[in-house]
């Protein structure tokens, strides 16, 4: 398994496709239209950038649990 983590913008998709690719499997991407915090992150980042890292923390959390059982 890897995982990829970034700011946000950093290239991650783009990257996880080109890897998935080359190693021949199937990749795992986190859903951000899901993400209640990521518009008020957008208009307050002062405000909402711990909220924001926290929710994709429980996420990416979940997600490796999904991916390994």
């Amino acid at each position: 398994m890897i995982v990829m983590a970034g700011m946000i913008g950093a290239g991650k998709t783009t990257y996880t496709t080109k890897i998935a690719e080359e190693l021949q499997t199937q990749p795992f991407y986190e859903a951000v239209d899901e993400n209640p915090i990521l518009n008020k992150y957008y208009e307050d980042p002062e405000k909402y950038g711990f909220a924001l890292q926290i929710y994709f923390l429980n996420k990416r959390f979940k997600s490796i649990k999904e991916a390994v059982f």
